[in-house]
């Protein structure tokens, strides 16, 4: 069956990229299913949109069936910061992959077309620099990132399994660290680690000395890259790196975050969590080459709207 408009199902639609796709994806007239079953999603992030006649609300559970009519699936569902999907490590594997499992079998019922949100964690503590999708990874399967990092591992399998036994049509994005507005403030990341902090006058608190990296994207040009990966073509299957290229210390985005807060914040350094990554930075030659997609915003630009959506929050 079709729509006059095309109805597109967001898994973890209440979350902080899934609040963003939906609203996205509303303003290019998409009739918009959202589902979450709220372990880490938040009614705030989609409050503005619930008065939208086509906008919808599903409080369900991705590792039970879901029995409807979509064109597009977006699969987003699972908890993506250590300390939340550590909080249940195997209710976080049965959500990537029961998840997978069920959100395939939907589109394989339906013949919609499905995106999976997968992870720069599946390249673990990586030993290639910058990281290319035809790198397989150095992850610990034992280790207490597991649950995430091989659940994600696990659900790109399904994904080309089901693309290659059923011919389905599939998109696999690895998304590198993303930030911005309607970040959890207690979801441990970084970003809103430091902001949270700075704007309370607490310590930041950095673990190892802050010489390990990441490269950060702005939620809206990690959005940007998922609508073109979505809408290119059938062949174009992915995996697919998004996020930005440009890298930089711990050390160096906890600087940068007390200067534009004018905090008075003292660096506390702890010791480095286990199997946490040493190095994180996109090779996005593919995205570059196959979507015409790169970042535009630049760090301090979505820095500031970060911090005056977190300012707005704590005071």
């Amino acid at each position: 069956m079709k729509y006059a408009r095309k109805r597109v199902l967001v898994t973890g639609g209440a979350g902080f990229l899934g609040s963003h796709l939906c609203e996205r994806l509303l303003a290019q007239g998409c009739d918009v299913l959202c589902v979450d079953n709220f372990f880490t999603g938040a009614k705030d992030n989609i409050a503005h949109l619930m008065g939208n006649p086509y906008f919808e609300l599903v409080r369900h559970d991705v590792t039970f069936p879901l029995y409807i009519e979509v064109d597009e699936i977006y699969n987003l569902a699972c908890p993506a910061s250590p300390i939340h999907y550590q909080r249940d490590p195997v209710q976080t594997t049965k959500t990537s992959v029961h998840g997978a499992i069920n959100m395939l079998g939907l589109a394989k019922r339906v013949g919609a077309k499905i995106f999976q949100a997968s992870t720069s964690e599946v390249y673990g503590d990586p030993e290639v620099h910058p990281q290319v999708e035809d790198y397989r990874g150095a992850v610990n399967p034992i280790g207490p990132r597991a649950c995430y990092d091989e659940g994600k591992r696990c659900a790109e399998t399904l994904f080309f399994d089901y693309w290659r036994q059923h011919s389905l049509r599939i998109k696999v994005a690895r998304i590198f660290n993303t930030y911005g507005p309607r970040m959890h403030p207690d979801d441990g990341r970084v970003v809103s680690n430091f902001i949270v902090q700075a704007l309370e006058g607490r310590p930041i608190t950095i673990y190892g000395d802050g010489s390990q990296t990441r490269s950060f994207c702005f939620v809206d040009d990690l959005i940007e890259g998922f609508i073109r990966l979505m809408d290119s073509p059938d062949e174009v299957t992915g995996p697919v790196n998004l996020g930005n290229p440009h890298e930089m210390t711990i050390r160096q985005l906890a600087e940068t975050v007390i200067r534009m807060t004018g905090a008075k914040s003292e660096l506390v350094v702890k010791p480095l969590p286990a199997d946490d990554p040493l190095q994180r930075q996109p090779d996005i030659t593919r995205a570059r080459t196959l979507l015409d997609w790169e970042p535009t915003v630049k760090l301090e630009d979505g820095l500031q709207r970060t911090i005056e959506y977190f300012r707005s929050k704590i005071a």
